[in-house]
């Protein structure tokens, strides 16, 4: 009998109505962002460093943000990404590397053929995944053996939050927590959650996929600091912090390098 996966796209596609909405600008969201881009950009570097690769996939890449970088490391860049609109503003986004192509797909059905990919990226995605396992399960079909994916998580259990359940005597969470203000829980509103980065490893694993390298990466994000602190002196701590604290889950953005389990 063939599976019913109609309900599961059904949903998979509401992940995409936020960055639709003519009123949300993606682009302009980085507006002030550029520690947070950097950061990014500096975690990729470290963990595809002498790497090379044939086909690679930006899953949710938005406008293409970090395509021009995956260019770098890759023969074939393609950016796969659930919002048409966000496709439209990657148009004139990446107009100067027609190279890259730009596919409307979602994470949990990427439509490419079984092991195709051998470098597949999917940052600032997670927060959107109450579950990722239908996405983690995709990730591992089109993966080559020799492949790496490199996953954002947005952590929930990072310096901050820590001292909080400290001081008020509280577990940390294993399950996904929504962070969404009470106005804006409802179904019809884009998921918003932060992950234990723990249980992250175990939903990895479960779908045959392990973590070969963290890094803790945004260590510095806070508005008071951008304020006093010049962005070149944050990026020098960034770079010493981001190995450093990989393994306490510092940062309120890890990344993951993954592999498929043999």
């Amino acid at each position: 009998m063939q599976k019913d996966t109609t309900k599961g796209k059904t949903a998979a596609h509401k992940k995409a109505d936020q960055y639709n909405d003519p009123n949300h600008n993606y682009l302009h969201y980085w507006d002030g962002r550029d520690y947070e881009h950097a950061a990014e950009e500096m975690a990729i570097k470290r963990l595809l460093e002498g790497k090379k690769f044939h086909n690679a996939v930006d899953v949710g890449g938005g406008y293409g943000r970090l395509c021009v970088l995956l260019e770098k490391y890759a023969a074939k860049v393609t950016l796969a990404e659930p919002s048409q609109q966000q496709l439209d503003i990657a148009r004139d986004y990446l107009k100067g590397h027609p190279e890259i192509d730009r596919k409307l797909l979602q994470a949990d059905d990427l439509q490419f053929a079984d092991g195709a990919i051998d470098l597949l990226t999917m940052v600032r995605v997670m927060h959107h995944l109450p579950d990722p396992s239908a996405e983690f399960t995709e990730i591992a079909r089109v993966l080559s053996d020799d492949g790496y994916a490199m996953i954002e998580v947005a952590n929930y259990i990072h310096a901050r939050n820590r001292f909080k359940h400290i001081v008020h005597h509280m577990k940390f969470p294993t399950e996904p927590v929504d962070i969404r203000s009470a106005g804006h829980r409802s179904k019809d509103e884009i998921p918003f959650v932060n992950h234990n980065p723990k249980t992250v490893i175990k939903q990895l694993a479960h779908a045959g996929l392990k973590v070969d390298r963290i890094l803790s990466v945004s260590n510095l994000r806070s508005p008071g600091l951008k304020k006093i602190m010049p962005k070149s002196v944050m990026l020098a701590i960034e770079g010493i912090l981001q190995p450093t604290l990989a393994h306490s889950y510092f940062g309120p953005s890890i990344f993951f390098l993954v592999k498929k389990i043999k």
